[in-house]
């Protein structure tokens, strides 16, 4: 009796959900950076950052962008686990955390776009120009 695995047969279950978790902890994680990096732009150029738009950003807006992008990073695992499951055995694993990294990149230069950048709203720091995009965010990244 050999210890090796035959071809073709798939790992532990748990290893598989275990990826599939690491996944969602990482979407929960960037989720919480791009909040965080809405709320610092907010704060720097002092555009809806009142009282009461501070707690709907809290209340609301962080939630959402939470949930969305533990959403995203699942269901691009999931969805390309199994576009890949034909591939070799290395790009089954490099293929899914690719684009769930991209993924993820994609949302969070959502978030500061929808959430970080109240465009049109009067900030009152003086630091920002009239769009409230912080002179700190490149400029390459669509804001």
């Amino acid at each position: 009796m050999g210890l090796g695995r035959a071809p073709g047969v798939r790992g532990p279950a748990f290893l598989r959900g275990a990826a599939g978790l690491g996944s969602g902890v990482l979407g929960l994680a960037v989720g919480n950076g791009a909040t965080g990096l809405a709320a610092a732009a907010r704060s720097y150029c002092d555009a809806a950052w009142e009282p009461q738009h501070r707690m709907v950003f809290v209340y609301v807006d962080w939630p959402v962008v939470e949930l969305l992008a533990l959403a995203t990073a699942v269901g691009v695992w999931v969805g390309s686990r199994r576009l890949t499951a034909g591939l070799p055995i290395a790009w089954r694993g490099i293929v899914p955390v690719g684009l769930v990294l991209f993924a993820l990149a994609v949302l969070t230069v959502v978030c500061f776009a929808v959430v970080g950048t109240p465009g049109g709203y009067p900030g009152d720091s003086g630091l920002c120009p009239e769009s409230n995009v912080p002179p700190w965010w490149p400029s390459g990244l669509p804001a």
